[in-house]
């Protein structure tokens, strides 16, 4: 398999770079090139790509949501809110380890964790026996029951959006001892009510536990033009109290809809999520009966294989991004922008 290149495309070996989607990548191991900030390369990748979108407010606009809505009879009242979505140019969509709403996203974490070696042969064909399919919701019969609470004691064991990574806390809003305050000066602390438990440096999520210290810093809150007692503390969740409902039972036919509308989308998992396992997704996109263009295949990037893709009619693309957790670019970050800039540019 031929190693791609620059904006080469993600979806089959393809043609040569157009002239518009020129690609200069750093030959420095640290990639993007140090002292450049990420946001500032991405920026510059997409401009390269300018023949993708006319949008006014970049390449490529991606508006799957108001899309939904626009198009949905159930969601009809909220439409005139996204009215402005539909001046832009859309131009295709893309989705990253996305939950349906289906039973799917669950169901697929039994087959996926026998996969990984988490659990074993025994329970798998237990559940595969007796639950068929109710191991989250409700189980009818002793034997699913039990095979349920051995599923969880044994997922409740690791790292749910990264199966590799150390399991740490949860880095969500708690109670407030008064111990963090003293560590801080009171000149630059705000309002610390509800500080998250205290993370240890080597978890994956402790730069989401300093989110909570440095979006509640006054320098932070005066920067972002944020009144003296105007607003209380930012919490990075909220622990049910969010004035909304899950009206939308299922996403798929709405994903449906979009790709027979000649929308181009891409659809990415990455390979050791367990939250939102790649078979789960895999097979809603399978669902949709769309003929197969080009086969499962490796893709590359630097000559080593980087993931997995499939491509179908209707410009619909699955891929998977080996290493890549629940949220892939946080975790391959090099792999994922690789991904992108191929799918856009293509």
């Amino acid at each position: 398999m031929v190693p791609y290149h620059g904006c080469g495309t993600i979806l089959t070996h393809g043609p040569k770079l157009p002239a518009s989607c020129s690609s200069t990548r750093p030959s420095a191991p640290g990639f993007p090139s140090p002292g450049i900030p990420q946001a500032i390369m991405l920026e510059k990748s997409l401009l390269r790509c300018s023949s993708k979108s006319s949008s006014p407010s970049g390449p490529l606009s991606i508006h799957i949501t108001s899309q939904i809505i626009s198009t949905s009879e159930e969601t009809r009242p909220v439409e005139r809110s996204f009215h402005f979505s539909r001046r832009r140019s859309q131009k295709g969509y893309l989705v990253g380890n996305p939950g349906t709403g289906e039973s799917i996203d669950f169901e697929s974490r039994v087959p996926f964790l026998h996969g990984m070696g988490i659990i074993s042969d025994q329970l798998y064909e237990t559940i595969m026996e007796h639950c068929h399919g109710e191991v989250y919701t409700n189980p009818k019969t002793a034997l699913c029951a039990q095979a349920s609470d051995r599923f969880d004691r044994l997922y409740d064991e690791i790292y749910r959006p990264h199966i590799l990574f150390k399991k740490c806390v949860y880095a969500s809003s708690g109670t407030n001892d008064g111990s963090i305050e003293r560590k801080i000066l009171k000149e630059e602390a705000g309002v610390l009510k509800h500080p998250p438990p205290r993370l240890p440096m080597d978890c994956h999520n402790y730069g989401t536990y300093l989110s909570y210290f440095w979006a509640n810093n006054n320098i932070t809150r005066d920067a972002l033009g944020i009144k003296k007692g105007s607003k209380d503390e930012w919490v990075r969740c909220h622990e049910g109290d969010l004035p909304y409902s899950f009206d939308i039972k299922s996403t798929i036919k709405y994903h449906r809809n979009m790709t027979l509308k000649g929308y181009p989308a891409l659809v990415y998992s990455g390979d050791h999520d367990s939250a939102v396992p790649f078979l789960g997704t895999q097979s809603w996109v399978r669902s949709l009966n769309f003929p197969i263009v080009d086969e499962w295949r490796a893709w590359h990037l630097d000559g080593q294989s980087a993931g997995f893709t499939i491509t179908y009619t209707n410009n619909l693309t699955f891929a998977t991004v080996k290493g890549g957790g629940h949220t892939a670019p946080e975790f391959q970050p090099e792999r994922c922008l690789a991904m992108f800039r191929r799918w856009v540019c293509r």
